[in-house]
């Protein structure tokens, strides 16, 4: 039976005729048959996928040259694009939608001869931290059935905790990517804003959104981040340069490590990840040059001014869902322009969704818009100054990736203001556009994992990535 540890010993696999990509694709496509419970997978591309295994098998026979994916098998989240494939963001605005353009990473995944196998469950629009405002129901989480597997890319990470794929996509508006990977224990990694194209990734909040990779340890997330990353003309906002993760940090003995203590001793935190995380800082300070407590002064003001800042840009990217050009159409007969748009958006998006796009748009009207809209981007800007303060002096910093657990599936209908607040200690690398990554290092005594998560200063990949690959060797506490 095919298993799979890390993309360089499949490869070498692969190279010595051991095993060929047919039969790990039909592995794969076994496993998300037997866990098809988990409601990972939305869209399964299985005749496609095993097609595209075979040539590349095909080529790698013949001696043609290879990419650096080759025969890697993928899952992406349902909100980036793949040409002549449905996309649908999780919405029922966009059931029987199919895109008609790659998007550049997902280009970038096919010219390295990966194989992308289906496409991931998430939160509507990727609005939520549970899964649960999925058009589709909820991904459940591998561990435990009856808790969620996080949000809102949480069916990626699924899929990639269950064994239903090698390494997945994601997005991260702010912490959609960590927060379900530490809850799924698996490696959840969000470059700095502009290292990976938004072309053809939906929009929640433009200047919030980052796809991200999920993968089983640092290693494999740095293969696909070095392959997908880069300039784009297509996207503006993308970094002018390709970070070269080539290059050597710092050794390890002169970094200097920042704990923000505030987030480590916070009310929210469960006890025993704030054991956890304290008790790693203290074992870090014979290992490294210096750790340090920190304080992060605004902490009590990122949740608000993040869902100030990301609703108002929500409302404005969501108005493009009229149900005119493509996407859902109310089949009632409307006489009138803004009842025919009120039909079609009214039916077409869900709860969650509404209330984000009504929260926006009244924190931008006329008399409200200096009162929360300007506040939030001040407080944004203090906090970019403030990162710009902290990552001159430390290399990286510990907080935890989320307050608990995974959360027992319906808590978001009973405490939705708890949910919302669960993303304190994600939404500040988002706030400032800076690297963050969650690590799978422990396991509580409720039998769900946890991890830590590790932030650094813009485009500071390489130390980030090398500091985590360090951790993951030397103190994860389980296999």
């Amino acid at each position: 039976m095919f298993q799979f540890h890390n993309i360089s010993e499949y490869q070498q696999a692969l190279s010595t005729g051991a095993v060929q990509c047919v039969d790990v694709v039909k592995h794969y496509l076994a496993q998300i048959e037997s866990r098809k419970s988990l409601n990972a997978y939305v869209h399964i591309f299985a005749e496609e996928a095993v097609e595209r295994a075979a040539s590349l098998d095909q080529k790698r026979m013949a001696g043609e040259a290879i990419g650096k994916l080759h025969g890697v098998v993928v899952s992406i989240k349902d909100v980036i694009s793949y040409k002549d494939h449905p996309l649908s963001a999780g919405s029922k605005m966009l059931s029987g939608f199919n895109t008609l353009y790659n998007a550049t990473a997902v280009q970038r995944l096919l010219d390295e001869d990966a194989i992308i196998i289906g496409t991931c469950n998430c939160d509507e629009f990727a609005m939520g931290n549970t899964n649960e405002h999925s058009y589709y129901g909820a991904s459940k989480n591998p561990f435990d059935e009856s808790k969620v597997a996080g949000g809102s890319s949480g069916g990626s990470a699924a899929s990639v905790s269950a064994g239903l794929c090698m390494v997945s996509l994601g997005s991260d508006t702010g912490g959609s990517v960590r927060q379900p990977a530490d809850f799924c224990g698996v490696v959840g990694l969000k470059p700095t804003y502009g290292t990976i194209s938004r072309y053809g990734l939906i929009a929640y909040a433009s200047s919030f959104d980052q796809i991200g990779v999920f993968a089983n340890n640092v290693e494999d997330a740095e293969v696909i981040l070095d392959v997908i990353s880069g300039p784009d003309a297509n996207d503006s906002t993308t970094m002018p340069t390709k970070t070269n993760l080539s290059e050597k940090a710092k050794p390890l003995k002169k970094l200097r490590i920042g704990v923000f203590s505030n987030a480590t001793k916070h009310l929210s935190l469960d006890p025993e990840i704030s054991d956890q995380i304290i008790h790693l800082s203290v074992s870090l300070e014979e290992e490294v040059k210096s750790v340090e407590s920190i304080s992060l002064d605004l902490i009590d003001f990122i949740v608000p001014a993040y869902y100030i800042l990301t609703t108002a840009e929500a409302s404005s990217n969501l108005s493009r869902y009229d149900g005119v050009r493509y996407g859902y159409r109310h089949p009632g007969e409307q006489k009138e322009l803004d009842l025919f748009y009120k039909a079609n958006r009214s039916n077409g998006f869900g709860w969650e969704v509404k209330k984000r796009i009504m929260l926006g748009t009244y924190v931008l009207s006329e008399g409200y818009f200096d009162a929360y809209f300007s506040k939030a981007q001040k407080v944004r800007k203090k906090l970019v100054e403030e990162a710009t303060k902290i990552f001159n002096e430390y290399d990286v910093v510990l907080l935890p990736t989320a307050p608990g657990t995974a959360f027992s599936l319906g808590n978001v209908e009973k405490d939705p203001v708890a949910m919302y607040l669960a993303d304190i200690f994600t939404v500040y690398a988002n706030l400032t556009g800076i690297p963050a990554i969650s690590l799978p290092l422990f396991r509580h005594s409720n039998g769900m994992p946890f991890g830590v998560q590790l932030i650094s200063g813009r485009q500071n990949e390489v130390t980030l990535l090398e500091f985590s690959a360090y951790l993951m060797q030397h103190h994860k506490q389980y296999s």
